[in-house]
């Protein structure tokens, strides 16, 4: 609770239910002329309600019962329970306080089991500025770990320790773990399918690796992108960056290739390397633009904000700088390739 931001909390613990157990006092009530059977009996009616009667209506092919009980009112009521008055002997009646105990006690409620474990669930909301439920859990990590003795607090796996209490952060922090974990897997699985088929094209193992150099500079459009339109960085933006890679390749074969087709003509390397940037400049930037564009028309969605702002970005900054890292790279490495040939 005394985390910013953090509103309706919650949790699972239920409180143990009070209940009262009425044991009948035999000597007392034998002394009043109350029988034991009766007692039981007239408490079991009140409380549970006993059939005095059926009604018979015509048609009908049951008899409908009549029970008699007491009212929820008067059943709740312990005070008016006891003073609920029962038959004797000797024709005089007594309340049921008389000739009963009453003892207090405790119910315990049913523990929640996740993965055979005892747990307990706490749950809360966010409101005001922050937005993101991990700046909470952030700040309440932190302020937990400042404790003499911090509990053990475990992000993915489950507790080990089945003896000592322990937090499982879950829900949201889970959520966004399980997404960028796939994420990072399809984006790694889709770099190395780019270089396979890069390596395919060029026949090198070596100039795939130049092409895809630029990938890492979508970083540099992708990240300062968001902070500058104050856009959380989510799924929809790892997508986007997903989709840069192949972008940014494909500015960064049309040069590569380019280069080749210059030298296979006779053109010198420094020549075919400045050439390159010059002619396919204006290719580059123009289709860069159009995607650009494109993106613009999601850019005010909720939900596709960060795809958008993923591509603007990072198309802008990728395909200026792939411009000049390309031609730089693969001069570089031709002319040490032909030096030491």
């Amino acid at each position: 609770e005394a985390t910013a931001d953090v509103v309706d909390i919650d949790d699972t613990r239920l409180a143990n239910a009070r209940h009262w157990q009425l044991t009948v006092e035999r000597d007392r009530a034998a002394r009043l002329g109350v029988d034991h059977a009766l007692i039981v009996q007239t408490l079991a009616a009140s409380l549970g309600g006993d059939d005095v009667s059926y009604l018979h209506e015509s048609g009908a092919k049951y008899p409908v019962p009549i029970r008699l009980r007491l009212d929820e009112a008067d059943r709740s009521n312990l005070e008016r329970l006891l003073a609920m008055k029962i038959g004797t002997v000797h024709g005089t009646a007594v309340a049921l306080g008389d000739v009963v105990r009453v003892e207090e006690g405790a119910i315990e409620q049913s523990q929640m089991h996740k993965d055979l474990l005892p747990m307990s669930m706490v749950t809360g909301d966010m409101a005001g500025d922050t937005d993101s439920p991990l700046y909470a859990m952030f700040a309440i990590r932190a302020a937990l770990a400042e404790q003499d003795d911090p509990l053990p607090q475990h992000y993915i796996s489950q507790p080990e320790d089945t003896h000592r209490a322990s937090i499982k952060w879950d829900g949201e922090w889970q959520i966004t773990y399980e997404t960028f974990r796939d994420m990072g897997i399809a984006y790694a699985v889709g770099m190395l399918l780019i270089y396979l088929l890069i390596v395919a094209q060029f026949k090198s193992y070596l100039v795939p690796l130049i092409i895809m150099a630029p990938i890492p500079l979508t970083v540099i459009g992708v990240m300062p992108g968001h902070a500058l339109l104050g856009a959380q960085f989510t799924a929809t933006s790892m997508i986007g960056m997903i989709a840069l890679a192949g972008i940014i390749v494909r500015n960064s074969i049309l040069l590569v290739d380019f280069i080749n087709q210059q030298r296979d003509e006779g053109v010198a390397l420094r020549d075919a390397v400045v050439n390159s940037a010059a002619v396919r400049a204006q290719p580059i930037l123009l289709t860069a633009l159009a995607a650009m564009i494109g993106a613009l028309f999601i850019l005010d969605d909720p939900i596709f904000s960060g795809l958008a702002v993923a591509l603007i970005f990072g198309i802008l900054v990728s395909s200026i700088l792939t411009l000049v890292v390309i031609p730089l790279l693969y001069y570089t490495f031709m002319s040490w390739r032909e030096a030491h040939e």
